[in-house]
């Protein structure tokens, strides 16, 4: 039986667009430091009021992970980490986890193991969507059909140099939600954002009737209570991924804590956990 979130990705962002809610979407290196932390942290984040949480399958070639999270895949792929024990650890921490999940994958294990098998074997193991950041258009139209074929969203990427025809065209390929990007180049912690961000999310809302989420250099209470002025989602990867090395030590259950009061630091000025 297929696991399943209680909401789709979309009834998801519809509700927190009732509620006047940004949503909140941390990331997660799948097997760092092991899978017994992913199992932890994912119903941590939850608890801890993600509305969204994103794996990430760990690749060997940098596609726009900075260090943190390049050092987190690498420090998995070490431990000789196989997809199907990550679609399997996340089968077994589906009941726990009521929201959901999307998969930021590399084109290249998906080729590996197959397009329609991995994203079956993904759907089956409780994913909700797929985020393929290194299959941009029109490459990706053949793809994005084939993740929709397995019941799972298509969510793609803008970048700030993006035109806006192509912005144009990646929306109309994604059905969860268009991720964008803050600022160009790799991931990793910044003290403040970009002068033109919230110009440029306004323009992108203008293009799409899909939410945004804006990701990259998400690290503070500030720049998550600024996102939630104009986007739709706030991503935070690196700022959380070096949370979880600096606790890496002490064990799932303490990892995933520490996690969690991360993340309810990043709320605390746009919304309370009930």
């Amino acid at each position: 039986m297929t696991a399943t979130a209680q909401h789709t990705i979309a009834q998801t962002f519809e509700t927190l667009r009732q509620r006047k809610q940004i949503g909140f979407m941390p990331f997660v290196p799948a097997g760092y430091p092991d899978l017994l932390t992913t199992a932890a942290v994912l119903p941590a984040l939850e608890e801890a009021g993600a509305n969204v949480i994103e794996i990430g399958i760990p690749f060997s070639d940098p596609i726009a992970d900075g260090p943190t999270i390049q050092e987190a895949f690498t420090a998995a792929l070490a431990k000789k980490l196989h997809v199907s024990e990550i679609f399997a650890t996340i089968a077994r921490t589906r009941p726990k986890v009521s929201i959901p999940l999307v998969a930021m994958v590399s084109y290249s294990i998906v080729f590996r193991y197959g397009p329609e098998r991995f994203f079956k074997d993904a759907k089956q193991a409780g994913f909700d969507g797929m985020i393929i950041p290194d299959l941009p258009p029109p490459e990706a139209q053949k793809i994005c059909d084939a993740v929709r074929a397995a019941e799972l969203d298509t969510i793609l990427l803008v970048a700030p140099t993006t035109s806006v025809e192509r912005r144009k065209e990646i929306a109309r390929l994604c059905s969860g939600f268009v991720y964008y990007l803050s600022v160009s180049g790799i991931t990793g912690e910044r003290t403040s954002l970009p002068a033109d961000l919230v110009e440029n999310v306004k323009q992108l809302k203008g293009l799409t009737d899909r939410p945004v989420c804006v990701g990259f250099g998400i690290s503070s209470p500030a720049h998550v209570e600024m996102l939630a002025k104009v986007a739709d989602g706030a991503i935070v990867g690196s700022a959380l991924v070096k949370r979880m090395k600096q606790h890496a030590a002490s064990g799932p259950e303490i990892i995933a804590h520490q996690c969690g009061e991360y993340c309810r630091n990043l709320l605390s000025t746009v919304r309370t956990k009930s």
